[in-house]
């Protein structure tokens, strides 16, 4: 069974989450503080976490960067503010999806399966090659997920990483955001393509030189993205 911690102060949204978290099979805890919910998130082992941003001690946006400073768990994070510059800082620091009150507890459910089903099938076969790949001096170790680049390890998030190795795995072709999206974050009804747009600029801060001028990762204007060999 599928372990989710739910952080969110308002214990009644947090109980109909776990609900309908728990009535589609998962198992479902509640913090309502963000410190303890951070501290809960690092010593306990979930396989998603969902994040609200205002949070009592601790907003969602440090809970979420300290959390990616060590581990690579799907984060949903969840906030009543709709500006596109609260869901850029949210993808900006990790988190994996984002989605704004108010949202029904079924798209709720079908984010959550989304995410799981995607992370599983990317880490769950331990027993498939170790086999990394380096490209002009970028290594990519599919088994252990790291990158190694200029001699030194990169701390990607999770769906860095995916969408890094995407890239790689088919070095030169060119994939619209669309493409991306959907083969990255296994959604193709809902979400949001930016936050491809979002990774993509993330990907470049920590792999490129100069992100304003990248070597690796390459734009094709009026069409997508590439990985240039």
């Amino acid at each position: 069974m599928k372990s989710i911690l739910i952080i969110e102060d308002e214990r009644s949204i947090a109980e109909l989450q776990r609900d309908y978290l728990e009535s589609n099979g998962y198992r479902a805890d509640i913090e309502v503080k963000g410190d303890i919910g951070l501290k809960r998130a690092l010593e306990e082992k979930y396989d998603l976490i969902i994040l609200d941003v205002m949070l009592p001690n601790m907003d969602g946006f440090e809970i979420c960067r300290r959390i990616r400073q060590t581990a690579n768990v799907p984060i949903l994070m969840v906030s009543a503010k709709k500006e596109d510059i609260d869901k850029i800082r949210g993808l900006g620091l990790g988190a994996d999806d984002y989605i704004t009150k108010p949202f029904s507890p079924s798209e709720l459910v079908a984010r959550v399966k989304a995410h799981l089903a995607r992370y599983e099938r990317l880490t769950g076969d331990k027993n498939t090659s170790s086999d990394s790949m380096t490209i002009r001096g970028l290594t990519i170790d599919k088994l252990t997920r790291q990158v190694n680049i200029r001699d030194q390890n990169m701390l990607l998030t999770g769906k860095e990483f995916d969408l890094l190795l995407l890239l790689a795995q088919h070095p030169n072709r060119v994939f619209t955001k669309e493409e991306l999206f959907e083969r990255v974050w296994g959604l193709d009804s809902i979400g949001d393509i930016g936050t491809v747009t979002v990774h993509i600029r993330r990907l470049r801060e920590k792999v490129e030189l100069d992100p304003s001028n990248p070597q690796y990762i390459d734009t094709v204007w009026g069409v997508g993205y590439r990985l240039k060999v």
